[in-house]
Order: structure tokens, then sequence, then C-alpha cells
């Protein structure tokens, strides 16, 4: 993996930032695969102000050369072994990993797991063994018997509106799960969400979409950064973007912080100004 040019600051050991279209050298024991500690330091969240913490919520997403979030109904066959190790190191890194309930359902998604290469940072950081996961959802159409609420290292969290069914909510209860009101009637508002995670501890939050989220969580202006990873290839059908939903009245404008690449895959951090 190599730095692009990004007028940002390369990782540790990476030889700096090169010219755009250029590759670098390969950091340090990292010819194939960059070390946790390396990705850690280029992902790392900006330090929270003593004085007004405040949340602060990236996401990370994948999308083909011609804009398509997923292949067949699932995001692995656009991924690759460096933007799965970009994906760990998230994260690692997060409080809390916030994803629509549509997601967990295609995916499969699993709780988040103890990483030994993290353990010594979470532990001085303050947070727990892995981040929790946190689902967005109005109807809590969800399998309590999967191992997202029968065996998380941190219980799972589901954020509903108030008018959320009551028998649902007592299911999940009886599961294990934490059920925050983050709306009004079904519907829940993505500020909120993010509010509510934070009254949790949950300031440093990543979320992994799907695009319906990623587009009410753009809508809503939440959204501090963007981690995109863009495949080479091309998938045409009528997959969806990696954001969906209303358009904003003015395209939001963030700043490329970062840029690495290797195989043919680009791997973007994109800050809010």
């Amino acid at each position: 993996m190599a730095p692009v040019g990004s007028g940002g600051a390369a990782p540790s050991g990476s030889g700096g930032a090169v010219p755009s279209g250029s590759r670098g050298a390969v950091p340090s024991g990292s010819r194939g695969e960059w070390p946790f500690a390396e990705l850690a330091a280029a992902y790392a969240y900006p330090a929270p102000d003593p004085a007004a913490p405040r949340p602060y919520l990236r996401a990370n997403m994948v999308s083909t050369l011609d804009g398509a979030a997923q292949h067949d109904g699932h995001s692995h066959p656009i991924s690759c072994a460096a933007d799965m190790r970009i994906f760990g190191t998230l994260r690692a890194l997060a409080d809390v990993v916030l994803v629509g309930a549509e997601t967990v359902r295609q995916e499969g998604y699993r709780p988040a797991r103890a990483r030994a290469e993290f353990a010594a940072a979470r532990e001085a950081a303050g947070q727990g063994p892995a981040p929790a996961i946190a689902i967005v959802t109005a109807a809590l159409d969800l399998d309590f018997s999967l191992p997202l609420f029968t065996s998380p290292l941190v219980p799972t969290v589901l954020l509903t509106g108030a008018d959320a069914p009551a028998d649902r909510v007592r299911a999940a209860e009886r599961a294990g799960a934490r059920v925050v009101v983050a709306g009004e009637g079904r519907r829940v508002e993505p500020a909120r969400a993010v509010q509510a995670l934070a009254g949790l501890g949950y300031t440093r939050q990543l979320t992994e979409g799907g695009p319906r989220l990623l587009g009410q969580l753009v809508a809503a202006d939440v959204l501090d950064e963007m981690c995109l990873t863009l495949a080479p290839m091309l998938a045409a059908g009528d997959a969806q973007r990696i954001a969906g939903g209303p358009s904003v009245a003015v395209p939001h404008r963030f700043e490329l912080v970062s840029l690495l690449e290797e195989d043919g895959f680009l791997f973007g951090r994109y800050r809010r100004p």
C-alpha cells in the first residue's frame, strides 16, 4: 500500500505523500500488508475538545468506478484484503458502529470482536474491548436469536422511534439489547440518534451504512468524515450508490485528508472543512 499525493499528512513510515498518479515507497514491513499501528495513526479520530466534547461521526463505504455500492446485494464482492484491513482498523478505533437494519439482515452482521492488536490502545482511551453495534430500526424487525444479541462483548443498541411496537421492544430487551428512543412516531431522526449515542458515552462513531441510512445522515448534515474505498471495478446493473434518499439543497463539500493505494484500489479519507 502506498500514499498518493493528497495535501494531507502521510502516515508514519510512509515516506511522505507522493505526486498524484504515482506510487511511493511501501511503508516498512508492509509490502502487501500495512501495519495496524500505522493504519491506526493514519485514521485516528481528531482529539476531542475537553471543554466541549462532541460526537464525531465518520462513514466507511466502498464503491465501484461506476458507483455501485454492492454486487448481488452484498459489498464483499467489490472489497479486497486491504479494504477489510482498514475496515477492521476503523472498527477498532470506534466506540460504536451505527448501521441500518436492512444492512444487518443483508450482510449477516455479527458482534464486533476484540482485537489483540488494539487492546492496549482501547484500554488507554477508556474504551471497552470492542465497539458496540447500534442498529437503526423503526419496526425492530430483527432476529433476536442471532449472535448480535446473544453473545456480544458489548450490548447491542437499538435506535428506534417513540411508537415502536411494544411487543418488539420487550422482545429486544429480553434478548439483552438496549433500546433507545431517537425519534417521534416510528421514525428515527439522524441527529437525535447521533446525540443519543453520545449520551451513552459513544462519541467516536462509525457508520457502515447501508446507503439508505447514509443518505439520511448526509441529508441531516451530521456526517463529519467519509472514508471511501474506490474499487477498480465496473458492475453496471441497478445497484445502489453509497448514499440514497432525497438530495440536499447544496452539495456538502469535504476536504481530502489522505489517499492510499494498493492494487488499483484507492482508500480516501475526506473530512468536513
